[in-house]
């Protein structure tokens, strides 16, 4: 199955981009991190609560993108997506989610509840930086 990705207007390519990355499994969070950190400034946290609570109080330097896993304790990712979605400060911030059921109605419902992208367990290295850099486009 092929899936549309969105972009949206305004990203500056030349400007390193900020990527906030939540999910509870910590050698997730470590791929991403190393994955990412060369070109980009990458913050992990390990839940759905932890990435709102970041968002929310820092609303000057917000990031590029949010990766979120879909199945999160306290916060799942679509509840932090519904939220940045909701906040019109936010509105910029592209999304990609993440998750280890890549049945077509968790892509579908991903994309209608507004994400830009989204990438199934397990997923290598270089899948996840071009994810970004097209997302980010």
């Amino acid at each position: 199955m092929s899936v549309n990705i969105r972009k949206r207007d305004g990203y500056a390519a030349s400007m390193p981009a900020e990527i906030l990355a939540a999910d509870d499994d910590e050698d997730i969070r470590e791929m991403i991190d190393v994955s990412l950190s060369e070109e980009f400034d990458v913050e992990t946290v390990k839940d759905g609560r932890e990435a709102w609570e970041y968002l929310e109080e820092s609303p000057d330097s917000l990031p590029k993108a949010v990766i979120l896993d879909v199945m999160m304790p306290e916060m799942d990712g679509f509840s932090v997506l519904d939220h940045i979605r909701e906040n019109d400060g936010m509105q910029d911030i592209q999304v990609i989610m993440l998750t280890s059921r890549s049945r077509e109605e968790d892509i579908v419902r991903a994309l209608e509840a507004g994400a830009d992208d989204f990438l199934a367990k397990p997923f290598n290295k270089s899948e996840l930086y071009g994810r970004v850099q097209q997302t980010l486009q």
